[in-house]
């Protein structure tokens, strides 16, 4: 009888993988960041409208809420599951990426500055895309009782919260949403990864929180079907001001700045499956001269001593 194994890798690993890809994030051109971002927007749309139709019921709606929202929060995570599984850039998960690259000094502020921005509009466009030609022009939720579902939804979520209430919301979103990709990272198999990110998308769903990249969906369609609440001037102050400020403290300082000071700061570099991270000598990684010119030094002495065990290895035979 075999005992039981977790195949996954170390908090500090993930973390470490977490900086790595943040690097990898900020230096992308801009126009693939845009189009994977584009990509995001789109495959999250998908898992927005289901949760819209798995809510559709007036009897569970009056009787029993918890329930109908229990239901779109078990459908709602196979977007992220999509987008991270297809490498797509979600501005929400990239609030965690590249603010650890910058705390690891890999990569420069400005450099993730822009990536968040261009992020921002891919996702929104990608959202905007599906919101008017496959949903709005298909027709989707143009009749009862979808519609109806997508009116009282977007009223409930844009209009009777107090904008700090969606900002503290935004926060507690995408602590789960970065848990999320932090658990996706961790797996090494396909079924870790997926259920790794099932299970914190699902909780904020069922808490109903504001995730600013579902509201670049859920409020656009409720605007297009005619919810006579919502207007655009509205939908920007309310839905990606505070939803957008809170995601961004949600995942940048609760995820990505706690496990950067636990696992990284003025520790140890792990290493990820044996290999550690190159050493930049550039401006992004934050390094006076002479630290570099000691991080040059302490490789040509460990390339040397490689060397040597090399030729003593072909010359002794052992």
């Amino acid at each position: 009888m075999t005992g039981f194994t977790v195949n996954s890798y170390t908090p500090a690993q993930v973390t470490e993988m977490i900086s790595r890809a943040g690097v990898h994030k900020g230096n992308m051109q801009p126009h693939r960041v845009f189009l994977s971002a584009v990509s995001a927007g789109c495959l999250l749309s998908f898992a927005a409208a289901s949760c819209l139709t798995a809510n559709t019921s007036t009897w569970l709606q009056t009787n029993a809420p918890g329930v109908a929202r229990i239901l779109g929060a078990l459908v709602f995570p196979y977007g992220l599951v999509l987008i991270v599984l297809t490498g797509a850039d979600l501005c929400t998960g990239t609030f965690m990426y590249t603010t650890v690259a910058v705390l690891h000094r890999r990569l420069s502020v400005l450099k993730a500055l822009l990536h968040w921005v261009i992020c921002f509009l891919g996702n929104l466009a990608g959202a905007l895309f599906m919101v008017s030609i496959i949903f709005g022009y298909g027709g989707v939720f143009s009749n009862d009782p979808f519609r109806a579902e997508v009116i009282s939804f977007t009223t409930k979520k844009q209009v009777t919260p107090a904008f700090h209430e969606i900002f503290l919301r935004g926060i507690g979103c995408n602590w789960l949403v970065c848990l999320g990709c932090f658990f996706g990272m961790q797996g090494r198999d396909l079924t870790s990864k997926v259920v790794g990110i099932w299970w914190p998308i699902f909780a904020f769903v069922s808490l109903g929180l504001d995730h600013v990249v579902a509201n670049m969906f859920f409020i656009p369609m409720g605007i297009w079907v005619g919810n006579p609440d919502i207007s655009v001037g509205l939908y920007i102050w309310k839905g990606i001001i505070p939803a957008g400020l809170g995601n961004i403290l949600g995942g940048g300082l609760f995820v990505g700045g706690y496990y950067w000071y636990m696992y990284l700061w003025q520790q140890e570099q792990p290493l990820v499956d044996g290999v550690a991270y190159p050493e930049h000598a550039d401006v992004e990684k934050g390094l006076s001269r002479a630290h570099l010119d000691l991080v040059t030094k302490r490789s040509i002495v460990r390339d040397a001593s490689v060397e040597d065990e090399v030729r003593h290895v072909r010359e002794t035979g052992g």
